[in-house]
């Protein structure tokens, strides 16, 4: 008699249909949703009524913040109250339609997740936050012109995200809050007034005087140049060709009142100095020439280009050496001689 193996006492899998089980299922299920449908409409209603006050609450914040002329502010609080009231009508009505449910057991359960939340949003929230403390602490306001970001142009709008600007060329700029809270921003209209100043370069034989007062008068004649503080006219250095003179005027801080009167300044400086017969000289510069054909190129000990003649017995010289070894007119002759032998 063959030994029976294991397989052979595995009896195959059998499926114990039973409609009436099923039915009886179904039948505790329906029973169940007929019981709960008291509480459901009464969680139905609660949510509805926490959802009516979650509006309400956002628009008197916006109207609120609005009339104190921060709209902005009042438009993230206020959104920010909304889906806080909508997250806490959810959990009650939640608990009304399961009685059973602990509402602390879902705050520790979102607790949990809010880690992975928080890991899978954070530039979003980190954004989200940055530009709340922007609206709160108002380093510059809806209208003022910022450089930020490498972007110069107007605020239009302070977002949830990000802060919207309208270059000076047309174009929209969309800056993360983020980076605009944690990096230097210059705001352009933080004062009401701003300098400008140009350099201009007058000629050495001019009377300097006489021409810081003709830009000065020129200057206080433009009516969007600011008369206190006054313009003001300094020599600032004496350049190869010209003595710069730097000027100076407070105009409004807006880019369009800058540019503008930048340009009324520039011409009517020019025209000013012509009248007065100020010279205003072109850069004037000496260029040597060496000639590297010669048969003494790379000789130090030979006469170079541009240097004045050696004295017998001496090596070629700078000219301010020459000068500074040899000045009297005695020796000026004895360069000439020298120069005419070699």
């Amino acid at each position: 008699m063959a030994a029976q193996t294991p397989e052979d006492n595995k009896t195959p899998p059998q499926i114990d249909l039973n409609p009436s089980l099923a039915l009886e299922t179904m039948d505790g299920w329906i029973d169940g949703l007929v019981a709960l449908i008291p509480n459901i409409i009464v969680s139905l209603l609660v949510f509805v009524l926490f959802v009516v006050t979650a509006k309400i609450v956002r628009k008197l914040i916006s109207r609120t913040f609005a009339a104190r002329g921060r709209p902005n502010l009042g438009d993230v609080l206020g959104g920010f109250l909304m889906w806080v009231i909508f997250l806490f009508g959810a959990l009650i009505a939640a608990t009304i339609v399961v009685p059973s449910l602990n509402p602390g057991d879902l705050v520790a359960g979102l607790g949990v997740s809010s880690v992975a939340i928080g890991f899978a949003f954070k530039d979003i929230l980190q954004n989200w936050l940055a530009g709340l403390l922007i609206l709160l602490r108002q380093p510059f306001e809806v209208g003022d012109q910022i450089e930020a970001a490498g972007f110069v142009g107007t605020v239009e709008q302070i977002e949830t995200r990000a802060t919207i600007l309208k270059t000076y060329d047309g174009q929209k700029a969309v800056i993360p809050n983020s980076e605009i809270y944690t990096n230097a921003v210059l705001v352009k209209t933080g004062w009401e007034l701003r300098r400008s100043q140009y350099d201009i370069g007058i000629g050495y034989a001019d009377d300097i005087d006489d021409a810081c007062e003709v830009i000065k008068n020129a200057l206080s004649d433009i009516g969007g140049i600011e008369k206190d503080p006054a313009p003001e006219v300094f020599i600032w250095d004496l350049a190869a060709s010209w003595v710069t003179v730097r000027a100076r005027w407070w105009t409004d801080s807006r880019s369009g009142d800058i540019v503008a009167n930048r340009a009324n300044a520039i011409r009517a400086v020019k025209y000013a100095l012509d009248e007065a017969g100020v010279d205003m000289p072109y850069d004037t510069q000496i260029h040597l020439f060496h000639d590297q054909t010669e048969d003494t190129d790379g000789d130090r000990e030979a006469q170079r280009e541009g240097w004045p003649a050696p004295h017998q017995g001496q090596k070629p010289q700078p000219r301010y050496k020459v000068l500074d070894g040899n000045p009297s007119s005695s020796n000026t002759e004895d360069a000439a001689t020298s120069k005419e032998e070699a």
